[in-house]
């Protein structure tokens, strides 16, 4: 059989383009910003997770021309070989005491900073309990690790121990979580899992892509939110959203970080991140040092949000985060709605199976600290318009 096969017979995308109702890929011309500019429009972003609004933040892109200036476009190595900037090195320990941990090491993305952290950690010998809502990334670093994968039904408490107590003590135990969970919002059950880990002797591992700079007084995320930074064991996250540049990390006890270093394959045989990404992201954390009034800012535009929608009938996951999902219920509904709401000026996202059951399906939108309530305003009276519009639409 030819391998194509699959791939010729493939024509989802090519029918919801002919029907005019596919929703990816449109092209920026402008910063990422509360507005954007899009194919010829001006469009108030509400899909992006630009949450601190650092993106377009002068001081962020001139670190970023300054290190290109100094360092060049690319580093032509990995960290392990000649790939290791000073610049790195002093950007993982200001994030390693802005996170209350010990040490730190960055990686190339986000999405690899999850295959090189667990598939380094875990092996034949561990078992890995996910919950079933946890990011891809997550899926496949414990693809990658050889170990046993258990997942416990999303922010099932019960369910968790129950599978905690039936593994064999003599295996190695981890549980890992997303901080916040990007598609609904949701924050994890973070006192109960770490309460869970101690009296089964596992060790807990946390997500925090959507939770660094969102969520804590100072932005330093869920384990902060809870006071658990001294419990939670590794940390994750990224660069691409409340840090602006593009990059991951973990944080950890210098022993961790250290054995990751020297045993993590996607972290030894991958290009270090260039200097420009590093230095953005670094200036970035210093800003949110600086101003933390920031997250308190992008949490009172999410809050005004909901209460727009909520005022105007619309269902909503009342989440506590900065991701207000809209529940649009069917697949096609959702992305006539999002194109709809383009040619509107208002870019969302469309979140449909598998990302959520049939019959569940959103619009996710999530908002940065710069927001207007003006903007805001205008935003929930387009989203009212058009999803009112498209009542009784079930496809």
């Amino acid at each position: 059989m030819d391998l194509f096969k699959k791939i010729y017979a493939y024509d989802t995308a090519k029918k919801a383009k002919e029907a005019g109702y596919y929703p990816y890929f449109h092209e920026l011309t402008s910063k990422q910003d509360t507005v954007v500019h899009m194919e010829g429009r001006e469009v108030i972003m509400i899909g992006s997770n630009n949450y601190l609004g650092l993106t377009s933040h002068p001081e962020v892109i001139q670190a970023a021309v300054d290190a290109t200036l100094k360092y060049g476009t690319g580093v032509s190595g990995s960290r392990f070989l000649n790939g290791t900037l000073n610049l790195h090195k002093e950007f993982e320990t200001e994030l390693a005491e802005f996170l209350n941990k010990e040490d730190c090491t960055i990686f190339s993305t986000g999405f690899q900073s999850n295959l090189g952290i667990i598939s380094a950690i875990a092996g034949r010998n561990d078992i890995i309990f996910s919950d079933k809502e946890n990011h891809a990334s997550i899926y496949d670093g414990t693809r990658l690790s050889y170990a046993e994968v258990i997942r416990f039904e999303h922010a099932d408490m019960k369910d968790l121990e129950e599978k905690l107590a039936k593994a064999p003590e003599n295996k190695g135990k981890l549980i890992i979580t997303d901080g916040v969970f990007s598609m609904s919002g949701e924050i994890a059950k973070l006192p109960e899992i770490v309460s869970l880990a101690k009296k089964y002797g596992a060790r807990v591992m946390v997500d925090d892509a959507h939770g660094l700079g969102v969520m804590g007084a100072r932005g330093r995320g869920t384990a902060e939110h809870f006071g658990l930074e001294k419990e939670v064991d590794i940390i994750m996250g990224t660069f691409s959203k409340s840090l602006a540049s593009l990059g991951g990390y973990v944080a950890a006890s210098h022993e961790v970080v250290d054995y990751i270093r020297h045993n993590s394959r996607p972290y030894i045989f991958s290009a270090a991140i260039p200097a420009a990404n590093a230095a953005a992201a670094l200036q970035a954390l210093r800003i949110l040092k600086r101003e933390p009034e920031r997250v308190q800012a992008l949490h009172d535009i999410a809050e005004y949000m909901r209460q727009g929608l909520k005022s105007k009938g619309l269902k909503i996951k009342d989440s506590k985060t900065p991701i207000v999902p809209i529940y649009t219920y069917m697949p096609i509904r959702t992305m006539v709605a999002c194109n709809q709401l383009f040619e509107q000026g208002v870019y969302v996202n469309p979140v449909i199976p598998p990302a959520t059951p049939i019959g569940e399906c959103l619009i996710r939108t999530s908002y940065t600290a710069t927001h207007t309530r003006e903007q805001i305003d205008q935003a929930i009276d387009r989203i009212s318009e058009v999803l009112t519009s498209l009542e009784g639409f079930n496809e």
